[in-house]
Protein backbone atom coordinates (compact mmCIF):
# COMPACT_ATOMS: atom_id res chain seq x y z
CA UNK A 1 0.00 0.00 0.00
CA UNK A 2 2.94 2.09 1.20
CA UNK A 3 5.66 1.44 -0.76
CA UNK A 4 7.81 4.56 -1.37
CA UNK A 5 7.12 7.09 1.68
CA UNK A 6 8.14 11.03 1.56
CA UNK A 7 9.32 12.21 5.11
CA UNK A 8 9.94 15.87 5.07
CA UNK A 9 12.33 17.08 8.11
CA UNK A 10 13.19 20.26 9.43
CA UNK A 11 16.36 19.78 11.45
CA UNK A 12 15.01 20.05 14.96
CA UNK A 13 13.53 18.12 17.77
CA UNK A 14 10.23 17.52 16.13
CA UNK A 15 11.96 15.44 13.78
CA UNK A 16 11.94 12.49 15.55
CA UNK A 17 7.87 12.71 15.78
CA UNK A 18 7.27 11.75 12.66
CA UNK A 19 10.38 8.94 12.43
CA UNK A 20 9.28 7.25 15.73
CA UNK A 21 5.69 6.89 14.49
CA UNK A 22 6.81 6.30 10.80
CA UNK A 23 9.46 3.51 11.55
CA UNK A 24 6.74 0.47 12.40
CA UNK A 25 4.41 1.47 9.50
CA UNK A 26 7.37 1.59 7.01
CA UNK A 27 8.49 -2.05 8.01
CA UNK A 28 4.70 -3.67 8.02
CA UNK A 29 4.76 -2.38 4.85
CA UNK A 30 8.32 -2.60 3.78
CA UNK A 31 8.63 0.85 2.55
CA UNK A 32 11.33 2.68 1.07
CA UNK A 33 11.51 5.91 2.73
CA UNK A 34 12.70 9.61 0.92
CA UNK A 35 13.86 11.99 3.83
CA UNK A 36 13.67 15.70 2.28
CA UNK A 37 14.65 18.85 4.07
CA UNK A 38 13.72 22.22 2.38
CA UNK A 39 16.10 24.70 2.78
CA UNK A 40 14.65 28.15 2.40
CA UNK A 41 16.44 30.82 3.30
CA UNK A 42 17.19 33.76 1.25
CA UNK A 43 20.72 31.84 0.25
CA UNK A 44 19.28 28.81 -0.29
CA UNK A 45 16.95 30.42 -2.90
CA UNK A 46 19.13 32.05 -4.73
CA UNK A 47 22.38 29.85 -4.69
CA UNK A 48 22.16 28.03 -8.08
CA UNK A 49 21.40 32.21 -9.31
CA UNK A 50 24.44 33.44 -7.59
CA UNK A 51 26.45 30.97 -7.98
CA UNK A 52 27.10 30.99 -4.65
CA UNK A 53 28.99 28.02 -2.26
CA UNK A 54 27.04 26.53 0.26
CA UNK A 55 26.07 28.20 3.26
CA UNK A 56 27.10 27.05 6.87
CA UNK A 57 23.16 26.16 6.87
CA UNK A 58 23.44 24.44 4.09
CA UNK A 59 26.00 22.39 4.87
CA UNK A 60 24.67 21.36 8.58
CA UNK A 61 21.18 20.53 6.71
CA UNK A 62 23.40 18.21 4.80
CA UNK A 63 25.03 16.25 7.31
CA UNK A 64 22.09 16.27 9.38
CA UNK A 65 20.27 14.49 6.34
CA UNK A 66 23.20 12.34 6.19
CA UNK A 67 22.93 11.28 9.65
CA UNK A 68 19.46 10.24 9.95
CA UNK A 69 19.88 8.38 6.58
CA UNK A 70 22.58 6.60 7.95
CA UNK A 71 21.03 6.04 10.84
CA UNK A 72 17.49 4.42 9.20
CA UNK A 73 19.32 2.54 6.33
CA UNK A 74 21.43 1.15 10.03
CA UNK A 75 18.25 -0.20 11.07
CA UNK A 76 17.69 -2.18 7.76
CA UNK A 77 15.35 0.24 5.60
CA UNK A 78 15.86 1.09 2.14
CA UNK A 79 16.40 4.88 2.52
CA UNK A 80 17.46 8.25 0.45
CA UNK A 81 18.04 11.68 1.19
CA UNK A 82 17.38 14.97 -0.31
CA UNK A 83 18.38 18.42 0.18
CA UNK A 84 16.21 21.02 -1.78
CA UNK A 85 16.12 24.67 -1.95
CA UNK A 86 12.99 26.92 -2.08
CA UNK A 87 9.32 27.19 -0.77
CA UNK A 88 8.86 23.61 1.44
CA UNK A 89 5.38 23.97 0.45
CA UNK A 90 5.95 23.52 -3.44
CA UNK A 91 9.12 21.21 -3.34
CA UNK A 92 7.66 18.67 -0.85
CA UNK A 93 4.67 17.80 -2.98
CA UNK A 94 6.68 18.08 -6.53
CA UNK A 95 9.07 15.94 -5.06
CA UNK A 96 6.18 13.27 -3.88
CA UNK A 97 5.07 13.56 -7.42
CA UNK A 98 8.56 13.05 -9.08
CA UNK A 99 9.70 10.11 -7.05
CA UNK A 100 6.07 8.28 -6.98
CA UNK A 101 5.30 8.38 -3.47
CA UNK A 102 2.56 6.52 -1.75
CA UNK A 103 2.44 8.86 1.15
CA UNK A 104 4.06 11.86 2.69
CA UNK A 105 4.34 11.56 6.51
CA UNK A 106 5.17 15.18 8.33
CA UNK A 107 5.03 16.36 11.93
CA UNK A 108 3.54 19.38 12.77
CA UNK A 109 3.48 22.31 16.04
CA UNK A 110 -0.11 21.82 16.33
CA UNK A 111 -0.30 26.01 15.74
CA UNK A 112 -3.55 27.52 17.16
CA UNK A 113 -5.87 28.87 14.09
CA UNK A 114 -4.76 32.62 14.59
CA UNK A 115 -0.60 31.57 14.42
CA UNK A 116 -1.20 29.59 11.22
CA UNK A 117 -3.48 32.01 9.48
CA UNK A 118 -0.90 34.59 10.25
CA UNK A 119 2.22 32.95 9.85
CA UNK A 120 0.97 30.23 7.22
CA UNK A 121 1.17 26.37 7.82
CA UNK A 122 3.24 24.21 5.18
CA UNK A 123 1.66 20.88 6.25
CA UNK A 124 -1.24 22.63 5.60
CA UNK A 125 0.10 24.15 2.03
CA UNK A 126 1.33 20.85 1.39
CA UNK A 127 -1.76 18.85 1.71
CA UNK A 128 -4.04 21.34 -0.42
CA UNK A 129 -1.26 21.07 -3.13
CA UNK A 130 -0.74 17.15 -3.46
CA UNK A 131 -2.94 14.47 -4.63
CA UNK A 132 -1.02 12.06 -2.39
CA UNK A 133 -2.20 10.97 1.08
CA UNK A 134 -0.61 13.15 3.69
CA UNK A 135 -0.67 11.99 7.16
CA UNK A 136 0.36 14.26 10.00
CA UNK A 137 1.36 13.74 13.45
CA UNK A 138 1.09 16.04 16.14
CA UNK A 139 4.87 17.08 17.92
CA UNK A 140 4.06 16.67 21.63
CA UNK A 141 4.67 19.81 23.40
CA UNK A 142 7.78 18.46 24.82
CA UNK A 143 9.43 18.54 21.54
CA UNK A 144 8.41 21.67 20.90
CA UNK A 145 9.70 23.30 23.88
CA UNK A 146 13.62 21.51 22.90
CA UNK A 147 12.60 23.72 19.41
CA UNK A 148 12.87 26.84 21.34
CA UNK A 149 16.12 25.97 22.69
Amino acid sequence: MYRTILIPLENSPADETILEHIRPLARLMGSRLILVHVADGFVARNQEQLDLEDSEEIRRDRAYLEQRRAELEGEGFDVSAQLLCGEPAREIPALAEREGCDLIAMSTHGHRFLTDLLLGSVASDVRHRTRVPVLLVRTPPRRRVADAD
